[in-house]
């Protein structure tokens, strides 16, 4: 794996993976200040987590027994809010330095560890939500101090009774029990089904006449047998490349299959058994149904609204998919007889990633070839860094002789542009993920902690002909998700519960798909791309064809977008499914196009066509105005989650969102102006 670390550390590893890191201070000048600012360890032993873990548990357990012990008469904000808000911000920077090892570390024993910490502090979560006795004492604060408390300290307070009440500590004692023991099975069923997947190790065999229509970067960045085939993993620098690019249908079905087979039974059955006790637990607690239960907490509120919202977008981009969906049949039909194949007049799962790439081709002319060599992984990074720092007047700056995990990574300050204050720093798992390591609030002394994030993705490595090179794709990814980094490392917040991206689960994809906007529009594009030889610009040919073939193949994506959320909504609202089944159904009845067998697995509820048309009616703010990037981060980084995600929106718009941007983005908006005036 390659790995990244961001503001931060850098790392390239020469494996197949990339990891990122990030981290935040406020004093940059020097290297010494920068890790008095961090004080997360990655050099811990297996036994060091171990112990460590136990003495986590009861530090936190300390200050929770203080709380629960209060006289109930004199409950204060000092004694009691101030207590809870003191121990999650040490439990958040010292957890973290526990359970995310299991993600990077090359050392097996070090993950096992991890993993296994990760467990028992889970069940400490479940313990610690279901104190019944600090549950009663924060609602007596609540009645004592109603009104007296800042904004923040006050949602915080209404926050943490809301929470209670959802884990039933306002109900009988046995139903209290019941609960706590099946929050108890969620989590560890849910941590075991990640671990299933970060272990997997599936590889695959093939000839190089079974790879025909490979870019030579990948065929010779594969590793060779003694017979002279060649291992292909499941990794998605491996996977994605395969399924668009290789003319042969038996080998993309062999790797769509293997895909969506990793750790089928094993997840299958406790993906199935989390349904039931998903179910259980929200009639224990008075929802009709899990959907309604997690979707009291986002922007959309219940399922209905889902539902509602996701049958309109269906109506609306059904025909635009069904005209998509019958190119791509004409395009299969075609590639049959020039390669002489059977034509089976269907489309398959394997053959969507295919024929879809042959769209970007054929009606846009992508030379995907010829774009990967003008991003090469170090200019986009300058790139990245550049772009971010202009856009919300920040500056990154190298630590020298950095504590990092692995002698590769690299350590980057961010400070603002203005103050010199320094706001943070980065680092970077089998997928594209951000993980918050430290969270950037207040701590007891009243001075603010410096938020630290890492970066983890998968990109294509390196080989001793050229440098990292990436798709297109990849450089959108990498964009992505530092989005997530920069909303984590701006966030400035009172408590920790509401730093950096602890926002609904609907809204907290806008920051970053906002941001990831930028990889399509042509000054930015140029800004980060070079020819990996001579530092040639990319010719503006290539590039007005890249920008233009955004909104090819468009209502097909969505439309699997709509499969996604209604799936895992049908799931949600019923007390066990058949989980491929269900998949299986909307795939057909929405895409129609037959689900590959095999796993299909939707780890919490969805609405992401909420989350972008939001993104995409910020960003074309961004346009429209010349300097929103120092408010866009004042108003929908810094505050984190201590503000709504709507209300967020609506006072950086200046107006109520709308889905008018989106359309636009997707290319759809005279298709849906017809729709309209018929």
């Amino acid at each position: 794996m390659y790995i990244f670390m961001f503001i931060i550390y850098f790392v390239v590893l020469s494996s197949s993976k990339l990891k990122m890191t990030l981290q935040n201070g406020s004093d940059t000048s020097a290297r010494s200040t920068a890790d008095q600012n961090n004080n997360l360890r990655w050099d811990l032993t297996p036994e060091e987590i171990r112990h460590q873990t136990q003495r986590l548990i009861q530090r936190i357990k300390q200050a929770y027994d203080s709380v629960g012990s209060l006289d109930i008469g004199k409950v204060c904000f000092e004694n009691t809010l101030q207590v809870i808000a003191d121990a999650k911000a040490d439990y958040a920077a010292s957890r973290h330095v526990l359970d995310f090892p299991q993600y990077v570390s090359p050392c097996k024993e070090v993950r096992l560890a991890s993993t296994e910490a990760d467990k028992r502090l889970s069940d400490f979560d479940v313990e610690v939500s279901m104190r019944v006795d600090v549950f009663q004492r924060l609602t007596a604060l609540q009645e004592k101090q109603s009104g007296d408390l800042l904004p923040e300290s006050e949602r915080f307070l209404r926050r943490l009774i809301k929470l209670g009440k959802r884990n039933g500590l306002h109900l009988s004692k046995d139903i209290q029990e019941e609960i706590k023991s099946i929050s108890k099975q969620i989590s560890e069923l849910s941590i075991d089904f990640n671990q299933n997947l970060n272990e997997e190790n599936t590889m695959l065999l093939f000839s190089q006449q079974e790879l025909v229509g490979l870019a030579e970067s990948y065929v010779n960045g594969l590793e060779e047998t003694e017979d002279g085939r060649y291992k292909v993993t499941l990794a998605y620098p491996h996977y994605f490349p395969l399924m668009k690019r290789c003319h042969v249908p038996e080998t993309r079905r062999k790797m769509e299959m293997a895909f969506h087979s990793r750790c089928k039974d094993v997840n299958t059955a406790i993906l199935e058994q989390l349904i039931e006790l998903r179910a259980r637990l929200a009639k224990l607690l008075g929802f009709s149904s899990h959907a309604n239960y997690v979707l009291e907490m986002t922007m959309a509120k219940n399922s209905e609204n889902v539902a509602q919202f996701l049958d309109e977008l269906y109506k609306r981009l059904r025909p635009v998919g069904e005209q998509e969906r019958q190119y791509l049949l004409s395009l299969k039909h075609a590639d049959c007889e020039r390669r002489g194949l059977e034509f089976d007049g269907q489309l398959h799962a394997w053959d969507m990633p295919y024929y879809m790439n042959q769209v970007e081709q054929v009606k846009f002319a992508v030379d995907k070839d010829k774009l990967i060599e003008y991003f090469p992984l170090e200019v986009v990074t300058e790139g990245l860094l550049n772009i971010y720092q202009d856009l919300l007047g920040l500056r990154f700056q190298r630590v020298q002789d950095a504590h990092v995990w692995h002698d590769s990574v690299k350590l980057y300050s961010v400070l603002d542009s203005v103050t010199g204050e320094e706001i943070g720093q980065e680092g970077k798992y089998g997928h594209a993920a951000c993980f918050g390591l430290q969270p950037g609030c207040l701590g007891p002394d009243g001075k603010r902690r410096m938020p630290v994030a890492a970066m983890v993705a998968n990109f294509t490595k390196p080989t001793s002909s050229w440098p990292s090179l990436l798709q297109h794709h990849e450089v959108e990814t990498f964009f992505h998700e530092f989005g997530h980094v920069m909303h984590e490392l701006c966030s400035r917040t009172r408590y920790a519960e509401f730093s950096g991206t602890q926002v609904e689960t609907d809204f907290v994809e806008v920051p970053s798909q906002t941001l990831e906007n930028w990889v399509w529009e042509k000054e930015p594009l140029r800004r980060m791309s070079r020819h990996y030889k001579d530092g040639s610009p990319i010719p503006d040919g290539l590039l007005d064809k890249l920008i233009a073939s955004r909104v090819a193949n468009t209502g097909l994506m969505n439309l699997r977008q709509i499969v996604l959320s209604k799936a895992d909504q049908t799931l949600h609202t019923k007390d066990r499914a058949d989980t491929a089944a269900e998949f299986a159904k909307h795939s057909k009845d929405i895409l129609g196009i037959p689900a590959t067998p095999g796993q299909k697995h939707m780890r919490r509820l969805m609405t992401p066509q909420l989350r972008i048309n939001y993104s995409d009616d910020a960003f074309h703010t961004f346009l429209d105005l010349n300097t929103v990037g120092r408010e866009y981060r004042r108003v929908l980084l810094e505050a984190g989650g201590s503000v709504d995600g709507v209300d967020m929106l609506k006072t950086f718009l200046g107006r109520e969102p709308c889905q008018d941007a989106f359309f636009q983005c997707k290319g759809l908006t005279q298709t849906f102006t017809e729709q309209n005036s018929q």
